[in-house]
C-alpha cells in the first residue's frame, strides 16, 4: 500500500514538473520544427494562455485605474483648493478695485466742492424693519471739531448733515428723515422749493414744497442743493423728480424725489468742516428771492 502510494505522489511530481517543460520547449521551438507532441501542447495551453493573459490584463487595468484615479483625486483636491485662493482674490481685487474708485470719486468731488473738507467712514448703518438704512454713524466727531448741521455729501450726491456728534463718532441725518428740509432747486428750469424727507421705513423719498403751481417740472428733473440757507453749497446733487402731482386748486404744487444716494452701500463720506455756510451767505446776497428763478 505504502509502495503504491510512493509511486502515486512520485508520479504526480514529475507530472507536475513535466507540464510547465513541454509548454516552454512548445513555445520556445522555432514553429518549423515543432513535433507533433509540441503542437499538441500547444493546442492544449493556448486556451489556458488566453485566459491567463485577460485575467492578468484586467487585474493590471483595475491596479492602474486605481493609480489613476487616486492621483486623479489628489489633483483635483489641489485644484479646488487653488480655485478657492484665486476666486477669493478675485473677490479682494475686486473690493479694493471699488474701494479706490470710490476714494477717487471722493477726492474729485472734494477739489469741487468749496470751503474745508474731512472725509470719514461709515461704520454703522441703522436700519428699518424693511431693510431700509435711516440713520448712518461715522467716525468723526467732537474730537475732530465736527458740529450738528454741516453737510455730508458722497460721490453720489449729498447724504444728509451732522446730526448729533460725541467722542470720535457722529451720527448723520439723511435727506429722507422727516426731520430733514433742505432749500433745492431745479436744474432744468431753476425753479425753487423746500426738500422735506417723508421718513418711510420701506422706500427712500423725499417731497419739494412750496414749489409754485406755475413752475416748470417733469419727471426725471435733477434736483440739486440751491445754496440758500446758509447750511448746504449749491450744486450738490440731491436725487430725480419720480412724480410730479398738481392740484386743481391752491398756490402749490407736489414733487417726489428719488435721492441720487443709495444709502445702502454708502462707504465713505466728505464733510463740508468749513466755507460752505459762507459760500451760502454770498449765493444769497447774489439771489432776489427764494422762491425765483435763479440764472444757472
Amino acid at each position: 500500500m505504502n509502495f503504491f502510494r510512493r509511486f502515486r505522489d512520485a508520479a504526480l511530481v514529475a507530472a507536475l514538473l513535466a507540464i510547465p517543460f513541454f509548454f516552454l520547449k512548445a513555445n520556445l521551438t522555432d514553429p518549423s520544427r515543432t513535433s507533433w507532441l509540441d503542437r499538441v501542447v500547444l493546442q492544449v495551453s493556448a486556451p489556458i494562455q488566453y485566459a491567463a493573459t485577460e485575467a492578468a490584463g484586467g487585474v493590471s487595468a483595475i491596479v492602474e485605474e486605481y493609480v489613476w484615479l487616486v492621483d486623479v483625486k489628489a489633483d483635483n483636491e489641489a485644484l479646488t483648493h487653488d480655485n478657492a485662493r484665486l476666486r477669493q482674490r478675485v473677490r479682494e481685487l475686486g473690493h479694493e478695485a471699488r474701494e479706490n474708485e470710490r476714494m477717487r470719486s471722493l477726492l474729485s468731488l472734494r477739489d469741487e466742492l468749496p470751503g474745508e473738507t474731512m472725509t470719514a467712514a461709515v461704520i454703522g448703518k441703522e436700519v428699518s424693519p424693511h431693510f431700509r438704512v435711516v440713520r448712518v454713524r461715522i467716525d468723526r466727531g467732537e474730537r475732530d471739531l465736527l458740529r450738528p448741521g454741516m453737510p455730508v455729501v458722497s460721490s453720489e450726491g449729498l447724504v444728509g448733515q451732522i446730526r448729533r456728534t460725541w467722542g470720535r463718532y457722529s451720527d448723520v441725518l439723511l435727506t429722507v428723515d422727516r426731520t430733514s428740509a433742505i432749500d433745492v432747486v431745479i436744474d432744468r428750469t431753476g425753479a425753487r422749493g423746500m426738500l422735506r424727507g417723508t421718513g418711510e421705513s420701506d422706500r427712500y423719498l423725499c417731497r419739494i414744497q412750496y414749489l409754485q403751481r406755475t413752475d416748470e417740472v417733469e419727471v426725471g428733473d435733477e434736483i440739486y442743493t440751491s445754496g440758500l440757507g446758509q447750511r448746504f453749497p449749491s450744486n450738490i446733487l440731491i436725487g430725480h423728480v419720480t412724480r410730479v402731482m398738481r392740484q386743481d386748486f391752491g398756490l402749490y404744487q407736489e414733487v417726489e424725489v428719488s435721492p441720487a444716494v443709495n444709502f445702502s452701500a454708502v462707504e465713505e463720506v466728505l464733510i463740508l468742516t468749513a466755507g460752505s455756510r459762507e459760500q451760502a451767505v454770498v449765493e444769497g446776497l447774489r439771489d432776489e428771492s427764494l422762491f425765483g428763478d435763479r440764472p444757472r
